[in-house]
């Protein structure tokens, strides 16, 4: 009898450790709005699950949010939640490996949270936590330069040029005629900061074929830049 009964022992002592444990990862899941994402989770020792049910859901909100089920051998999707439709997949392939990692596409905010992953004929459940990094945009630096040009007559036309001489697009100059009789003319223009930095303010007459240049090289440093240039009819000074 007492050989027997230390057989049985043993026995539901080998079945105890042979059964398979859903592992999931350790630390939250980080991922990038916009970006794919793994949800991992895998049966150890291995169990082939292709026939089995495998149910992802959310665990932190308060109604059944399912995620993704696969059923009878297949996606069975019917009690998907809207907002994760057509962004979930499994490894089927890696199902028979008793890999039951969860892939998510185009990751939302509203994604970030914690999931379950349940198998119920095995009673083996594992969580994932997913942390969602909006990262934010990339910083655009940009530049506001003045050109002011005083002196002219008669009035004159004043615009921008890049470094390769496009026109850039700014606000129209203001002109303004002083008790001398001559226009000052001045304009702003607003810009990103590109590697060379560089612009051109030009001011012109065409009526008597006369014009101004400046060539301006903003540090990439500055923000704001002011330009002063003086007409035909004044000294210029540098």
């Amino acid at each position: 009898m007492y050989k027997i009964l230390f057989s049985c022992s043993s026995r539901r002592s080998m079945n105890r450790i042979s059964q398979p444990q859903l592992i999931g990862p350790p630390q939250p899941i980080v991922a990038r709005v916009g970006d794919d994402v793994i949800l991992p989770s895998h049966l150890d020792p291995p169990v082939d699950v292709a026939a089995k049910t495998v149910e992802w859901a959310r665990s932190d909100t308060a109604e059944r949010r399912f995620v993704h089920v696969w059923r009878g051998g297949r996606d069975f999707l019917l009690n998907q939640h809207p907002s994760y439709k057509g962004r979930t997949s499994l490894f089927t392939d890696k199902l028979k490996n008793g890999d039951v990692s969860l892939k998510l596409s185009e990751v939302k905010i509203s994604d970030e949270g914690k999931y379950r992953c349940f198998i119920p004929l095995l009673h083996r459940e594992s969580f994932v936590e997913l942390v969602v990094d909006s990262g934010g945009s990339l910083i655009n630096t940009l530049i506001n330069t003045l050109c002011e040009s005083k002196g002219w007559y008669p009035e004159p036309e004043l615009f921008w040029l890049d470094a390769e001489g496009k026109l850039l697009s700014a606000g129209a100059p203001e002109t303004v005629r002083g008790p001398d009789g001559l226009y000052t003319v001045s304009s702003r223009v607003t810009v990103e900061k590109s590697h060379s930095n560089s612009f051109t303010c030009r001011v012109q007459q065409q009526s008597i074929n006369q014009s101004r240049d400046t060539h301006i090289h903003v540090p990439v440093s500055y923000k704001c830049h002011v330009v002063l240039m003086k007409g035909p009819g004044q000294n210029t000074k540098w």
